[in-house]
């Protein structure tokens, strides 16, 4: 089949005939269509929800489901599970778990869980008539999406606040409606944008029938009506602190906490640093928000974006030293659900959700913070008392022996030798062909 032939109906064959159009085209052998094959669930109705979450689907893409535990949080011992495939994420915050648990644990708490969308459109009049007008329409707004928001509103959310913002710096004539929406347990992003979409739709109405307007007053263009991912007003907070000297090192390093304390005045203040000191923070809290089948991609964009609500992109964790006492926490802007989508489907998703008791969705949203700081604890730790890499690669070490197909019974050797020494791939390389050739 040539490279350059456009498939038509793709997403109509069958899995076995989309694996077929993969060998044909790039030539795959039949070991790789076995590999396809072999990477799927043993378990036919697991399997077919896996194929069910996506589309095109040809195989199953495996990572590592680990747990953390010992993770004190507000006094109850929790244990997090963890999808990545970088084992120095789970051992990072695994050993900053071990250290706060003896020195008071994490406190968070939940700063609020309101999540919006936006109406976008254009119009014609004068601005000031339909700031007038606006009072009226959000009472009919409102009252047309009931239907919508009746459940969400049993359980205790539903439409909060509808405002029109007038914004022609950005488009002539261009407006919002900015709306804020509470949706519980939810992370609501389906509820959101169906009551957007109500929304536009009732606005658009109301132009035509109102007596208020007339001629080219009627001429409403809806741009697009969606939730947003930045919520600042849905964030948690993550706090530890301890005696300053207690982050000292057994082997002599002093000063830790104020080394680190500058670490991360560095990271609020320059962009460079603070990319990967936020990145060092998503560690956690993807592999969190993936195990528990959370939207990790809209925590991601909200956290990086609340990282920038100062005009500066900066840390998302502040450390200090009062009177001896480090203190370290993290403000995380997120929304999450713990009900509906891959959380409710997915068979290690649900598990993710018992290893951690059931959480509600304020309780999630404090684990994710915590998750983040953890993982900032350690690395800006360890970047600050000898540095990263020794460590970091000793975590890939089984990688690279497994890349190098070291046979198993000269593993130890190679193991042992490594254990007090800095880890590289051509170091390991060149200590197995030793071996090898003696």
């Amino acid at each position: 089949m040539p490279d350059n032939q456009i498939i038509q109906g793709f997403s109509k064959f069958s899995k076995d005939e989309r694996i077929g159009f993969l060998s044909s085209r790039y030539g795959f052998s039949g070991e790789t269509r076995d590999l396809l094959i072999s990477m799927q669930a043993a378990s036919p109705d697991i399997q077919k929800i896996i194929e069910e979450l996506s589309e095109n689907t040809v195989s199953n893409y495996h990572l590592p489901f680990s747990v953390a535990p010992n993770v004190v949080v507000n006094g109850q011992v929790k244990t997090f599970p963890m999808a990545t495939e970088e084992s120095s994420v789970v051992a990072a915050l695994s050993k900053a778990a071990g250290f706060w648990a003896k020195h008071g644990g994490f406190h968070a708490e939940v700063l609020g869980t309101e999540k919006k969308g936006q109406v976008h459109f254009t119009w014609p009049g004068q601005p000031e008539k339909l700031q007038a007008a606006f009072p009226e329409i959000r009472k009919t707004l409102l009252a047309e999406s009931r239907a919508i928001t009746a459940k969400m509103e049993q359980r205790g959310g539903g439409a909060r606040s509808i405002e029109l913002k007038y914004l022609p710096d950005i488009l002539p004539g261009y407006y919002q409606l900015d709306c804020s929406f509470e949706t519980c347990n939810a992370m609501g992003a389906n509820f959101i944008n169906t009551c957007l979409e109500q929304f536009a739709q009732s606005l658009q109405n109301q132009f035509m029938v109102s007596p208020v307007f007339s001629g080219t007053e009627r001429e409403c263009q809806i741009l697009m009506a969606i939730l947003s991912n930045y919520t600042p007003k849905s964030r948690a907070r993550a706090r530890v602190e301890c005696p300053d000297d207690a982050l000292d090192s057994p082997s002599g390093e002093k000063q830790v906490a104020e080394k680190m304390v500058q670490a991360i005045h560095i990271a609020k203040n320059d962009v460079s640093r603070a990319v990967t000191h936020n990145k060092g923070i998503f560690n956690g809290i993807d592999a969190l928000a993936i195990a528990t089948g959370n939207d990790f991609r809209a925590i991601e964009a909200c956290g990086h974006a609340w990282a920038a609500r100062n005009g500066q992109y900066a840390s998302l964790t502040d450390a200090r030293i009062d009177n001896g006492v480090f203190r370290m926490e993290i403000d995380l802007a997120l929304a999450v659900g713990v009900v509906g989508g891959v959380t409710a489907i997915h068979p290690l998703a649900k598990l993710a959700m018992q290893i951690l008791g059931n959480p509600s969705a304020h309780e999630l949203m404090m684990y994710l913070a915590v998750a983040g700081l953890a993982s900032n604890f350690s690395s800006v730790k360890a970047l600050v008392s000898g540095g990263i890499q020794r460590g970091h690669m000793k975590m890939h070490l089984s990688n690279i022996l497994k890349q190098l197909t070291v046979p198993e019974k000269i593993r130890p050797l190679v193991i042992n030798y490594f254990r007090d020494k800095t880890v590289s791939y051509s170091d390991v390389e060149d200590f197995v062909k030793t071996i090898l050739n003696a």
